[in-house]
């Protein structure tokens, strides 16, 4: 197997008349996403050459899934803009990529003002009536590597430009040849997508669809700022399986979702994105005592997830859910600041990867690319690329590896390193806290804790000293209605960084 478009034919082989994705408004059989994915790849074939970048500027829905495939039959690779970014940061993404083809829908999405591109702007509406020239979609699937890119995913640059991770077919099917079987995924579920399309716990949604011929039931971004109204949606659809940011689950168990309604068919709940808060996963627990809960652990670099750790007990809230063992076919490992193994438990290293599963850099962008996939130090026989994830972490008492922070979250205060996330677990680990987030403003040197929960500040303070040492204490505390989050679910840190400076 050489093209993830074989997940979809076989499915559609199969299933052809079965919902294959379906949005708050409108639904798709395989075999009507099949033709439609094949008449934009006839089309597209046209005007790009196989390898080439393809921009869909559509927030999430049927008709941008269906134009990824049919991008992916043209042999090129998709990248999704949402139109909801700002212009300068369009612009940027746009520079990086040097795309020609732009796919829209027309009056209803189109480019913003203030964004410059040149190319073609294609009408999804109208390309998708092109008559479907199979010799030449079979000509380019027998020219295919598995190697091609598949898709680009763009990330924040330590630059202020936006890094594209480019993933190859390869890298997504040899993730998916084990995901969906690990967790029982079968074409029985019906998987509910939170995720952004242009943030990679997405392809967790997508590929396990296509593979297993389940259905995807696209959820609107405006239901998780109101728990009623996802909660009813999870039951209307009969949702059985999530793939979701950490930052979703705790929102609903943050304004006590489920004393409204409680989606009894959810069967597998799957997270990933930061650290899981044990208390508000408890609560998953107790409403939905019988489903799977796994922690998934992994960078956009290293295509979705390289670790996971199956939650098979209750854990205690000032416990730490590990992230678990290595995905099959990928080697997991720590180093220490010198290149030196860590193998001895409670020592902590960066954690790096090494795999099929490694994406192909940065696109168009070589500099960044070579500081973060680099040459194993442990193998100075061969060729053996390992992509370096900033990350830290250790080997727990079973032998399992326990997120540390990241590099990147390591401050020096008062003349001590001190690990952000170690400050945080300490505040969510009260009961009346129900979030919690630290970051260090380094000209006023202090470090500033914003919460969701019902204690003051100076009672937050006055507990912390029992557990960490003056040094670590936050200076200041902030209480918020919310946490801001990012587009892909994540605490914003940036944005608190800033309001903390401001204060």
């Amino acid at each position: 197997m050489r093209n993830v478009l074989e997940y979809l034919e076989h499915s559609e082989s199969i299933y052809p008349e079965k919902i294959a994705v379906e949005d708050q408004d409108k639904s798709c059989s395989y075999q009507e996403l099949l033709l439609h994915a094949k008449r934009i790849g006839s089309f597209l074939s046209g005007f790009e050459s196989p390898g080439n970048p393809v921009v869909v500027f559509m927030d999430k829905r049927v008709e941008a899934l269906t134009a990824f495939m049919g991008i992916v039959y043209a042999g090129c690779f998709y990248v999704l803009i949402n139109p909801a970014q700002p212009a300068v940061r369009i612009n940027q993404i746009l520079k990086v990529l040097e795309a020609n083809s732009i796919i829209t829908l027309g009056d209803t999405e189109i480019l913003p003002e203030g964004v410059e591109f040149s190319g073609n702007l294609f009408d999804y509406h109208e390309i998708i009536k092109t008559e479907i020239m199979e010799e030449r979609l079979k000509l380019i699937r027998d020219l295919s590597l598995d190697i091609d890119p598949l898709y680009c995913n763009f990330t924040s640059g330590s630059t202020g430009v936006p890094k594209g991770v480019l993933v190859s077919h390869r890298s997504v099917i040899d993730f998916m040849e084990y995901f969906p079987s690990m967790f029982g995924i079968t074409g029985e579920d019906i998987i509910g997508n939170q995720a952004p399309f242009d943030f990679d716990v997405s392809v967790k949604d997508i590929y396990s669809t296509f593979k297993m011929g389940a259905t995807m039931v696209i959820i609107p971004k405006k239901f998780f700022l109101v728990p009623t109204q996802l909660l009813d949606f999870l039951c209307e659809r009969k949702v059985t399986t999530l793939f979701w940011a950490v930052s979703a689950l705790c929102l609903i168990t943050q304004l006590k979702g489920f004393t409204y309604k409680v989606p009894s068919r959810v069967n597998k709940v799957l997270f990933s994105g930061e650290a899981m808060p044990v208390k508000h996963l408890t609560i998953w627990q107790k409403y939905l005592p019988d489903a799977r809960y796994v922690n998934l652990y992994g960078p956009t670099e290293i295509t979705c997830n390289c670790t996971y750790y199956p939650v098979e007990r209750k854990f205690e809230s000032h416990e730490t859910l590990p992230i678990g063992k290595a995905f099959p076919n990928e080697r997991v490992f720590l180093l220490d600041q010198d290149d030196k193994p860590v193998t001895e438990k409670g020592r902590i290293g960066e954690l790096c990867v090494s795999g099929t599963a490694l994406a192909l850099g940065y696109y168009n962008n070589p500099e960044q690319t070579k500081r973060a996939f680099v040459q194993n130090p442990l193998n100075t026989h061969c060729l053996e690329t390992i992509y370096r994830t900033g990350d830290l972490a250790f080997y727990g008492e079973n032998g399992e590896l326990c997120f540390a922070g990241r590099k990147d979250f390591q401050i020096k205060h008062m003349g001590h390193r001190i690990e952000l996330e170690e400050i945080e677990a300490v505040i969510n680990s009260y009961p009346l806290i129900q979030r919690a987030c630290c970051v260090f403003d380094e000209e006023k040197s202090r470090i500033g804790a914003f919460y969701v929960g019902e204690m003051e500040g100076r009672e937050i303070s006055v507990r912390m000293r029992e557990s960490l040492p003056v040094y670590m204490i936050p200076s200041a505390f902030y209480p918020l209605p919310e946490l801001p989050v990012t587009a892909n679910g994540k605490i914003d840190r940036k944005k608190l960084l800033e309001m903390c400076k401001g204060k």
